[in-house]
């Protein structure tokens, strides 16, 4: 099992029974679906029709730059968030659906037919109704023959093994975070259903009713997968007690951001010691991974799942068991599984009016599962060598302007300038797909299989990711596949990486002025160097490694300023009574307000070396303006209620509204682009600086 990783924009430290479908089966389903497919227009860098002159840009410049563009589009149905960015992201997941449709009809290529195989599978809902809860029996049937607590270990790492089944925890490979050139084994705290361990503890009125509304969905659940209500209903309050005692041994989100306290290296025997009632040599033979010394990234976790497995029965355990096996499969399953699946977490907690059609799922399973291989041709059609050298440019220029913004730097030492220059001057860039493609060719793939499709997937990838163990980092490797509408920085690479799915409009565009770009693609880019410096990168140095490069008086200086930050961005209330962490989104306000300062300083070089026309208002905004703008309106966005109540408590980044307004009040020259007064709201006495 893989880690979790932050989504981003984002440090990363940012989802065989039956018949067989032919290729003329696999185009008729297509075709049924069809006459509903919309295909969406290509977005637009600058959209003049988006801007809200009624709104005061000094007063509030997102309801500006976004207020009629948000008017225009309401959130749709299968959706609970809706902006700039679902913009780009649904006419790629359009173009790439078209890919997996010719694949799936007429293969030219032994990748083609394999993702063109997996994405008919997918799509084959009648098989899946048919079937029923066939392809989970044997699964379940395993844990029903469970019977030894001291056998737990073994059971669980054979489901692991055999169908990729995760439970209680994660295990996988990371980087040292001593030595960055070594994959070390990391065992890490997992195995809770609901979005965060507040759901399961905090007691007001809302959590305590979404809690009961778990157990209920649950319940469904069970009661599908062939139990009795009564059963299912003591099952139910088996999994809610069990999934709250790991929640409360889990470590909250805003303590892992610290590296140090997610590292604890130390051999097996001194884990076995303080977790008696689980056989970790048993687990290690059963996913055929020898380890002798590993990383426990969360003791305190497993000192609570130790203590679990003695305190439940073993039909509590089982019932525990179960429902990960259930609802970790429920949308490969029938419908009445997927359904039930969806009314719950995506409407219940999140607000979600209606379930994406099954072709966008598919396409987007399709893109998890073997992105790399539909991402090859995916690039080749669209995305230019042209666009590549041009990106790749503008990111020389963002490193040399943060370099600048360094050494210009008035709060920090010439002794931590120089090392702060030396991590710059280490970044690895990645720009639009892997150098070196991944390999599939061990990955059986079924076209009447959907259920094991996906278990094979998760054998695949987990077999991928433990085979690392031990062996040198591949410095080539990404963390998202090409179609991607993100871009991340991993600082145990230190390298920043921007896949091709984001290089378009309204991020990037070949045909716009340069102002626009850099407000857009270039603070993305300047976002994520400054992921290098922000309060989790600035603890890594050049080559990956957690090590301490600050003087004891800039380390204190750079503490103060992001606590201005914290305290900037913990006011903002997303929905009323719910304010933001401003702890848990600092890493990523530090970034955007950093992206926000390098991408300024290299647009007014550009504009310097193309000289005197390139300062010419356009549309009647300055080059200045339209920088802002630029930034602003891939913010642009819509989100239900539920859901920004769920990020609030999730997501390290901020809402659209304050990652632009948080930005830009943060800047002096936008004050001075608008002619805002100081005190107005975007022009605090008190602005906020780190980077």
């Amino acid at each position: 099992m893989k880690f979790p990783a932050c989504s981003a924009i984002a440090a990363v430290a940012v989802f065989g029974l039956g018949m067989t479908a032919s290729a003329q089966q696999m185009s008729l389903a297509l075709d049924g679906q069809e006459a509903s497919i919309t295909v969406p227009k290509p977005a637009v860098s600058m959209d003049l029709a988006a801007i809200d002159k009624t709104a005061d840009p000094c007063t509030d410049f997102y309801a500006y730059a976004c207020g009629n563009w948000r008017k225009d589009h309401p959130i749709p149905a299968d959706k609970v968030r809706f902006g700039r960015f679902d913009e780009l992201q649904e006419r790629n997941v359009y173009t790439v659906y078209a890919l997996l449709k010719d694949a799936a009809a007429s293969p030219k290529t032994p990748l083609q037919t394999k993702y063109g195989n997996f994405f008919a599978a997918c799509m084959n809902d009648d098989l899946a109704e048919k079937l029923g809860a066939k392809p989970i029996q044997p699964v379940l049937a395993q844990i029903d023959g469970w019977s030894d607590k001291k056998q737990l270990a073994k059971l669980v790492g054979t489901l692991e093994d055999t169908y990729g089944t995760s439970l209680f925890y994660g295990f996988g490979s990371q980087q040292d975070q001593k030595d960055s050139s070594k994959q070390i084994p990391g065992l890490f705290q997992g195995g809770i259903s609901l979005p965060d361990r507040d759901y399961y503890l905090q007691d007001d009125e809302r959590m305590v009713t979404l809690r009961k509304q778990y157990v209920e969905h649950v319940t469904k659940m069970f009661v599908l997968a062939g139990d009795s209500p009564e059963k299912a209903a003591a099952e139910a309050q088996a999994v809610l007690k069990i999934e709250t005692a790991l929640a409360q041994a889990s470590m909250p989100r805003v303590e892992l951001r610290d590296p140090a306290k997610r590292y604890h290296p130390q051999p097996v025997t001194e884990l076995q010691g303080y977790t008696p009632n689980f056989q970790w040599s048993d687990y290690f033979a059963a996913i055929k991974t020898p380890v002798t010394n590993l990383n426990v990234g969360t003791p305190d976790f497993f000192k609570g799942f130790n203590d679990q497995i003695a305190s439940s029965s073993t039909d509590d355990l089982k019932s525990y068991m179960r429902w990960h096996v259930i609802h970790g499969s429920a949308g490969a399953l029938s419908k009445a599984f997927d359904q039930e699946n969806f009314r719950f977490f995506a409407q219940t907690l999140q607000g979600q009016k209606e379930q994406a059609p099954r072709w966008k799922r598919c396409t987007q399973q399709t893109d998890a599962a073997l992105g790399e291989a539909v991402g090859a041709d995916w690039v080749a059609k669209y995305f230019t060598p042209e666009a590549k050298k041009n990106m790749q440019e503008l990111v020389h220029q963002l490193e040399a302007a943060l370099g600048e913004d360094i050494k210009n730097l008035d709060w920090m030492s010439a002794t931590t300038k120089q090392e702060a220059l030396k991590k710059l001057s280490a970044f690895r860039d990645k720009i639009g797909y892997p150098e070196i493609w991944r390999d599939y060719s061990k990955l059986e793939v079924k076209r009447d299989d959907r259920f094991g499709n996906l278990n094979r997937v998760e054998v695949f990838t987990d077999r991928r990711d433990l085979n690392k163990i031990g062996k040198p980092v591949n410095e080539k490797e990404w963390g998202m596949t090409p179609p991607t509408v993100n871009a991340y920085y991993s600082p145990a690479m230190n390298d920043i990486n921007f896949p091709a799915g984001i290089l378009q409009p309204p991020f990037y565009d070949l045909k716009i002025d340069p102002a626009v770009n850099y407000g857009a693609i270039g603070v993305v880019i300047g976002h994520e160097m400054t992921h290098g410096f922000d309060d989790q990168g600035s603890k890594f140095d050049p080559q990956g490694n957690v090590r301490s490069w600050w003087t004891d008086a800039d380390k204190a200086e750079f503490d103060k300023r992001t606590q201005c930050e914290v305290d900037e961005y913990g006011s903002f209330e997303p929905v009323p009574g719910t304010k933001l962490n401003g702890k848990l989104t600092l890493g990523e306000n530090t970034a955007d307000n950093g992206g926000l300062q390098v991408a300024y300083m290299a647009m007014q070089k550009e504009l310097d070396k193309l000289g005197p026309d390139s300062r010419k208002p356009i549309d009647g905004y300055t080059p200045e303006q339209r920088f802002y703008l630029g930034y602003a309106q891939v913010w642009c966005e819509n989100t239900r209620d539920e859901a920004a109540r769920v990020r609030a408590k999730t997501d390290p980044h901020s809402p659209g509204r304050f990652r632009t307004n948080g930005g830009v009040q943060n800047q002096a020259n936008f004050a001075k682009a608008f002619s805002c007064k100081q005190g107005q709201p975007m022009a605090p006495v008190n602005a906020c600086r780190v980077w």
